[in-house]
């Protein structure tokens, strides 16, 4: 009962979350000001046709307006226009690009795999290098083996991913001749190919976020050390690795979690920098494209999809805190 209590609350304050983002994202692209009618309108554009295109389009309502029409169209879908012209928008529908003529949510199906492998490729290698040499350190405080892993991630959290990727590519693309530095091949086409193309991506995403989490697990580790329950299961007799990996580190996990469901979630809604970079086709590319072309409704359904899987991993963080501490399910 306590556990469905907790799930309903979670779910609930996401979609309140939700909500709020999207009426901020509304408001804020409203008062841009780019006119996408005017844009769709060609030249000469008249008054009238202006006013045309802004209807067909469902800009002539006043914002709130347009919001609750944005909202149900998720849930029920929406038709742009009417007559033999109107174009239909099945749920769920984030909007419509008129530039592209193409619907938002098929724009973002498509490009969404190429992201998400590179986030998800990159997450795991981070997770694993982040969190064993934070370990490693901490175990071997005051060494050479700490101080390596700490100017390896002072270098890592100080260095620019764009400038990593830029020496990346310089090094192991052109002079090494060693990988691929432009480009992205779906997996269904060729799974090694799909891999050797994101190999680089991967690893300079990776050394990034896995020198903040090296720093992270060392502080936390080396403060566990300290704590009474420490001691008293090495008084017991426990062995230095029953200590270390379930004992402590398993209190370290916490705040790793909560880091590592923020970073995947802005991962997975666009790796803007990385993509631009090595030049792959992805949510990013896809929000830079639409910033190029003032294309506000792309613009829109890419912004509410990015906070939509923050969200949704800041969700799956609270669950996984649940898990391994039960006292957060209070």
């Amino acid at each position: 009962m306590r556990a469905a209590r907790f799930l309903a609350g979670r779910l609930a304050g996401l979609l309140i979350v939700l909500l709020v983002i999207a009426f901020i994202s509304y408001l804020v692209f409203y008062l841009l000001p780019a006119d996408p009618a005017r844009l769709a309108c060609g030249r000469p554009c008249t008054p009238e046709n202006l006013a045309v295109a802004r209807d067909f389009m469902g800009f002539g309502e006043p914002w709130w307006r347009q919001l609750l029409d944005f909202l149900g169209g998720v849930f029920t879908g929406r038709t742009f226009g009417e007559g033999p012209a109107a174009i239909h928008c099945p749920a769920p529908c984030f909007g419509y690009s008129f530039q592209q003529n193409a619907q938002v949510i098929d724009l973002i199906s498509s490009h969404a795999p190429v992201t998400a492998s590179l986030a998800l490729g990159a997450a795991v290698l981070w997770l694993l290098l982040g969190v064993g040499t934070g370990v490693l350190a901490a175990t071997r405080r005051g060494t050479f083996v700490d101080r390596i892993v700490m100017a390896g991630s002072v270098a890592g959290v100080s260095a620019p991913t764009y400038l990593l990727g830029l020496l990346g590519i310089l090094v192991f693309g052109f002079t090494l001749d060693m990988v691929p530095v432009h480009g992205y091949v779906p997996f269904t086409e060729s799974p090694v190919d799909w891999a050797w193309h994101l190999i680089l991506p991967w690893l300079v995403l990776a050394y990034v976020h896995a020198a903040l989490y090296a720093r992270l697990t060392r502080g936390q580790m080396i403060e566990a050390f300290g704590e009474d329950y420490i001691r008293t299961a090495r008084a017991k007799g426990l062995t230095e690795r029953r200590v270390v990996g379930y004992h402590a580190l398993r209190n370290v996990l916490l705040p790793v979690v909560t880091l590592f469901g923020i970073d995947l979630g802005s991962l997975l809604g666009g790796a803007v920098i990385t993509e631009r970079v090595f030049g792959m086709p992805g949510i990013g590319a896809l929000i830079i494209g639409a910033v190029h072309e003032l294309d506000v409704p792309l613009l829109l359904g890419c912004t509410l999809f990015a906070a939509l899987l923050v969200v949704v991993c800041n969700f799956a963080v609270d669950i996984v805190y649940g898990l391994l501490d039960p006292r957060t399910r209070n």
